[in-house]
């Protein structure tokens, strides 16, 4: 008897507790817009720096504003070592980040982001080693190491470059963003994104870099019909970023990243819609031979979106690291929005 993989039980199992919140809440008879997940690697390494999601295709309109809170929850394990290097990133994280966005004339749009971050063992290594377990799944040398530990440490040449053990909870890089709509019509869009991150948070505790990050992208999407099956679309995000000098292996670190991502969603009845998005970025870090800083990283986020009204909805999304150690073992993400 042959068993799914990983990526296909955590979509079914994501699939299932969507439609469990469908059947015990009312559902609006409105449409469940589909956009991308508003989430980005939240390898520890990584999203300290100002790699952005990818943003909505269709700004918002004059004077409309929209707020949304999103919560990244994380666990990573990745274990490597050559003659020269070592890596342990054992830990895990919950990325909380609160973002506002206020569409102006002109068919522009700004906003700003401020997450908060907490780095701490986590509880959710028991629960990982039992899926793999019950799906027969591989799970690595997790079990030859203490749960729910937090160890962050990477040596190069006998000399510690980082160790981070102590959990700790601070606010992280704030974010300043602005957009401009390229084209719109009733069913495609295609919009130009910047981004400015801010070193307001503290490289020492992980929520920030030390470095000033600018980001510029086009994101794209097109809507189309499918009849008495409901509706669909297509999304994609390429896009660079340059960042100055940070405080976390500073010597290592990259000046320039390229990022990108593609996505699909299927809306079957009103207030909800599935979505599965890939997202990739180039790395950040040179001068190793480690993938986990030194290689292209890419996550597949599935999921979906739920429409609690027509300005209101929740995204539901969990992502998996395709490309091994290079990003969380796994991240649960989920994002309420609403316009106003």
């Amino acid at each position: 008897m042959t068993t799914m993989n990983r990526p296909a039980q955590l979509c079914l199992l994501l699939i299932t507790l969507t439609l469990i919140l469908l059947c015990v809440m009312p559902a609006p008879a409105v449409a469940a817009e589909i956009t991308p997940f508003a989430t980005f690697d939240q390898s520890p390494l990584v999203q300290i720096f100002g790699l952005p999601a990818p943003g909505r295709a269709k700004l918002l309109r004059p004077r409309e504003t929209e707020c949304r809170f999103a919560v990244d929850w994380s666990n990573d394990f990745a274990h490597d070592a050559t003659q020269r290097e070592s890596i342990m990133l054992d830990g895990e994280a919950v990325r909380g980040t609160l973002s506002c966005y206020r569409g102006l004339t002109g068919r522009w749009e700004a906003g700003l982001e401020l997450p908060g971050v907490y780095q701490s063992g986590g509880v959710l290594d028991g629960f990982l080693e039992g899926w793999h377990h019950f799906f027969n799944l591989p799970n690595g040398t997790r079990s030859a190491y203490p749960r729910n530990r937090l160890l962050y440490q990477y040596e190069k040449d006998g000399a510690a470059k980082l160790l981070f053990t102590g959990s700790h909870a601070g606010l992280g890089d704030l974010r300043l963003a602005a957009a401009t709509q390229l084209y719109r019509d009733a069913a495609n869009a295609v919009a130009l994104r910047g981004e400015l991150k801010v070193p307001t948070g503290d490289p020492g505790d992980l929520s920030g870099s030390g470095s000033t990050d600018f980001a510029l992208w086009v994101t794209a999407d097109h809507d189309f019909d499918l009849g008495s099956a409901g509706t669909g679309a297509f999304f994609g995000a390429l896009g660079a970023m340059a960042m100055t000098r940070g405080s976390v292996l500073a010597d290592q670190q990259r000046n320039f990243a390229g990022f990108g991502s593609i996505g699909a969603g299927w809306s079957p009845w009103d207030s909800i819609a599935f979505k599965l998005q890939l997202s990739s970025h180039s790395p950040f870090y040179k001068d190793s031979d480690l993938v986990e800083l030194n290689a292209v990283s890419a996550i597949l986020i599935m999921g979906g979106t739920i429409a609690f009204t027509g300005r209101t909805s929740l995204d539901l999304g969990v992502s998996e690291d395709i490309t091994v150690d290079r990003a969380p073992d796994i991240s649960f993400h989920a994002s309420l929005a609403t316009r106003f």
